[in-house]
């Protein structure tokens, strides 16, 4: 169970408690001699005899079967479905030796899923339960419109302490409740920053709904850390065709001109030939 200090539109704020939301076990898994069944975890290989190892021991990939058909290398009787309890996290480099110093990275994505920034990762600081309280930010959103829009990774009930927190928590429920909405939840002084749980944890947008029952009151905080959008529609370019030197050239697609008008024909006679008024000349007699 953890701690937030969150402030009501009356700018009053309390240290209240938060817990996780877990829905009730209805389904149990009994076998045959009808004991209870749970999940365990088990050693299932070692770095000495992984993938990696085989080859290094074999000299080649193609050699790796022969080992297999002699013997059982892959296997080690004495260690392979070992239950493992408390573990811990470890890094390694290629030699498969562990690295006591790391530089880790982010990297953040677009809509449409392509990198768009890769930056050195920043170990977050918890701003969910210091002395400057969760401000009420006022911006409601309809349940319907907030529920079409992000995702909800997780959710977290926020509960009393004591008599005076109840009906502090009590009267931010019934506003929410008749309000049909859900008001967005966040740190800083314009509560437009992410909430941080722990250090190192996940940056939430935070969600604060509220259910009211008579006496009885309901105030939820869902998280959500990706929001729905809708990529945007590229234009195909044009297509190409290879030029002679190997290079691409873009297709010019060439319109047929506009086909002349034909004339139009007359219905009028034509035009009688004038009279010449030029003389016959008649040919000379040839002298003998």
């Amino acid at each position: 169970m953890g701690s937030i200090n969150i402030a009501n539109s009356k700018n009053r704020d309390a240290i209240v408690n938060t817990k996780s939301v877990h829905s009730p076990l209805r389904v149990r898994w009994l076998d045959e001699k009808g004991r209870q069944v749970q999940s365990v975890r088990l050693l299932r290989c070692t770095i000495d005899r992984d993938a990696d190892a085989l080859i290094k021991l074999a000299g080649s990939l193609d050699k790796v079967s022969e080992l297999l058909l002699k013997g059982d290398p892959e296997v080690d009787v004495e260690s392979y479905g070992r239950t493992l309890s408390d573990t811990s996290r470890v890094y390694i480099d290629p030699d498969k030796k562990i690295v006591h110093k790391i530089l880790e990275f982010e990297n953040v994505r677009n809509a449409d899923g392509s990198l768009r920034e890769r930056r050195p990762r920043v170990v977050p600081v918890p701003n969910t339960a210091t002395e400057t309280p969760l401000k009420w930010s006022g911006k409601l959103i309809k349940k319907s419109e907030v529920f079409n829009r992000f995702v909800f990774a997780n959710k977290m009930q926020v509960v009393h302490v004591n008599g005076l927190t109840y009906d502090f928590l009590y009267n931010m429920a019934k506003e929410l409740h008749e309000q049909q909405s859900l008001m967005l939840l966040g740190s800083g002084p314009k509560s437009n920053q992410p909430l941080i749980f722990q250090r190192g944890g996940t940056p939430y947008r935070g969600f604060l709904e509220g259910r009211i029952e008579g006496d009885k009151y309901c105030l939820i905080l869902h998280l959500s850390n990706m929001e729905l959008k809708v990529p945007e529609v590229q234009v195909a370019p044009a297509a190409t065709v290879p030029a002679e030197g190997g290079t691409s050239e873009p297709v010019k697609t060439v319109e047929p001109a506009p086909k002349a008008a034909a004339p139009e024909a007359k219905s009028e006679a034509p035009a009688a030939p004038e009279a010449s008024s030029t003389k016959k000349k008649t040919p000379r007699a040839k002298k003998s």
